[in-house]
């Protein structure tokens, strides 16, 4: 009899762009392969591609953010209704209330196989006081019930696990959580460009204060008071984290002519190619995706010494680490690149040997199949 799994997902752009190479994976394994996530209706592209590779599709109810128990509690049904239909061997969720609520409806379903992907800690986990400090306790429970019920917890670095740990979240006793490198990258979809011949930076991310947007625009300003020539890119966009970027804020920064603003991509290959530093000074991360990304394309890398982030950079053979917050050390890695134009060439390269050994996505995901009894 086919094996049956269920991935599930809160924001459906990430099972092609993030999961598309474990979708394709499974499929290989010869398991029937079944999505949940919001806003995927029948004449949607990304439910056609997703079909197209011959996997079957489901909308459920789900919000990303708030946290409004009635519509929570209809998502939980829901998944619990979907699995009691389809009886799936094995299910994965990924992102906050995919991992809580989606374990929680697999328990009650009887799923006989249960994992969690831990993929960066998210807003409730940054900062303290006001309202993130109940929010931090109400998810942290949250966390608790629902890993109780799995079978393996995946964590993308070792900071998240310990913190896990620490917390209580999990029991570093019971051996279940297990660290992986990342979602990893195509290295071969990814591949080396050519350098540009004008320097510049780029930082790619979705528009919040906690990714150092703000950081990497104060540096920016910094850098080409002394070098005008030098450029900056920024490709993102604002959505309703409470943590987001205003637009009269963006708009201020567009006007300044300090960045170049490409708003949202479907494709960041080209926009890449065109950069010679990718720069992330993320407060925190699970693995970035973006800057494996960079890396993939040879690409040296900034980022913050920070969980999730410095995971990616060997600092001074592939790029820099700074302190989180820090825009003057941020501006200073970035004068380095600016003034020792040789260091961009030889950390690239580093940038580039680094993915393909550590970060390969065919290494990930074979790491993770293994893990849960599939290969």
């Amino acid at each position: 009899m086919i094996k049956k799994f269920i991935l599930i997902a809160g924001y459906p752009d990430s099972l092609l762009n993030f999961r598309g190479p474990l979708l394709r994976a499974l499929l290989t394994e010869g398991l029937e392969v079944h999505v949940a996530a919001p806003d995927l209706p029948a004449n949607s592209v990304i439910r056609q591609e997703l079909e197209g590779l011959g996997v079957r599709v489901h909308e459920v109810a789900l919000k990303r953010t708030g946290m409004n128990p009635l519509a929570d509690m209809t998502t939980v049904y829901q998944l619990w209704c979907l699995m009691r239909r389809i009886k799936p061997d094995f299910s994965l969720g990924y992102t906050i209330k995919p991992v809580i609520y989606g374990n929680i409806a697999a328990w009650l379903a009887g799923v006989p196989s249960r994992f969690a992907l831990i993929t960066g800690l998210g807003y409730a986990f940054q900062g303290e006081g006001g309202q993130r400090s109940w929010l931090k306790r109400i998810v942290q429970g949250l966390y608790r019930m629902a890993l109780d019920k799995v079978h393996r917890v995946f964590f993308q670095n070792p900071d998240d696990e310990a913190l896990f740990h620490s917390l209580g979240i999990t029991n570093k006793s019971d051996r279940k959580t297990v660290v992986v490198n990342g979602s990893g990258i195509d290295v071969s979809r990814f591949a080396v460009a050519p350098l540009p011949k004008v320097t510049q930076f780029l930082l790619i991310a979705r528009l919040l204060g906690d990714k150092g947007v703000r950081e990497y625009v104060k540096a920016a300003t910094m850098v080409r008071q002394q070098y005008p020539c030098v450029r900056f890119g920024l490709v993102g966009w604002i959505d309703d984290n409470p943590n987001a970027i205003g637009e009269d804020e963006l708009e201020h920064w567009i006007e300044s002519g300090d960045v170049q603003f490409y708003g949202r991509l479907a494709d960041v290959k080209p926009v890449i190619a065109e950069s010679s530093i990718y720069v992330l000074p993320s407060y925190r991360e699970g693995t970035p995706r973006t800057v494996l990304e960079a890396m993939a394309m040879g690409r040296p890398i900034i980022t913050t010494d920070a969980p999730g982030c410095r995971e990616t950079v060997v600092d001074g053979d592939n790029g820099f680490l700074v302190p989180v917050k820090s825009v003057d050390e941020l501006a200073i890695a970035m004068l380095k690149f600016v003034e020792q134009p040789e260091l961009i060439i030889r950390m690239g390269k580093r940038s580039r040997q680094i993915a393909e050994e550590k970060y390969d996505v065919d290494k990930v995901n074979v790491h993770m199949l293994r893990e849960m009894g599939i290969k």
